[in-house]
């Protein structure tokens, strides 16, 4: 269940509540010039279900430096399979709750039922829209956006919409890889502009995600 203290009505209501809430104070995206972005995956959702990325991404070490830990809520932004939501379920244990968010309708489906199946009783999904995240207010410790950065449309004013569900000192982690939309990526100067505009500012950055060292993770803080 989710955690009662942060979460005292039911989850749709506050859903309702939080969509009226964010679309009426978060201010819409006006000082950048639109950049180039890759379309939203809405492929085979077992590609991100490789035996190896726990490894490669080292995710419990980002779950560390992100402060995931028994009792937080988490947000999933563009979970696809649900692969980090699993992973984060099991480090809030019963007393967090993970929000499980996506654009994509039949992933959200997807997640639902491995969240049945798995008997993950700490997650709910959320359908978010391009621009707006759909999270409560007030509602979230630590986010992960993994690999999906680079496919948000307008992500100024996402992130200012998301920046209304976070808690006081709450961590966003960004994890993607430079590049272009063509290539399913975003320069990580991009991204630290982006947010400072968004208002955020940049807290730390690490490149243990990829052996290689194509890939970035980035961890924000509100202003």
């Amino acid at each position: 269940m989710l955690n009662s203290k942060r979460f005292a009505i039911p989850l749709l209501s506050v859903l309702l509540v939080a969509a009226v809430s964010l679309q009426a104070q978060a201010p819409p995206q006006t000082s950048t010039e639109p950049r180039e972005t890759s379309r939203p995956y809405t492929g085979d959702l077992s590609v991100f279900e490789r035996p190896d990325r726990d490894q490669k991404l080292q995710v419990d070490r980002v779950m560390d430096l992100l402060g995931i830990t028994a009792g937080k809520n988490v947000a999933d932004i563009g979970a696809g399979s649900g692969w980090f939501t699993v992973r984060a379920s099991k480090r809030v244990g019963p007393t967090g709750a993970v929000l499980a968010e996506d654009i994509n309708p039949l992933a959200i489906e997807y997640i639902g039922k491995r969240v049945n199946k798995e008997n993950l009783t700490n997650v709910r999904t959320v359908l978010g829209q391009p621009t707006n995240p759909m999270l409560p207010p007030t509602s979230v410790d630590a986010v992960l956006l993994l690999k999906v950065y680079h496919e948000i449309a307008q992500p100024i004013d996402f992130m200012r919409k998301l920046r209304l569900a976070l808690h006081p000192g709450a961590k966003v982690g960004i994890i993607d890889k430079n590049g272009e939309a063509g290539n399913h990526g975003v320069n990580h100067e991009i991204v630290e502009r982006e947010m400072a505009e968004a208002g955020y500012k940049l807290s730390a950055t690490y490149d243990f995600t990829k052996g290689d060292g194509e890939d970035y993770f980035m961890i924000f803080v509100v202003k």
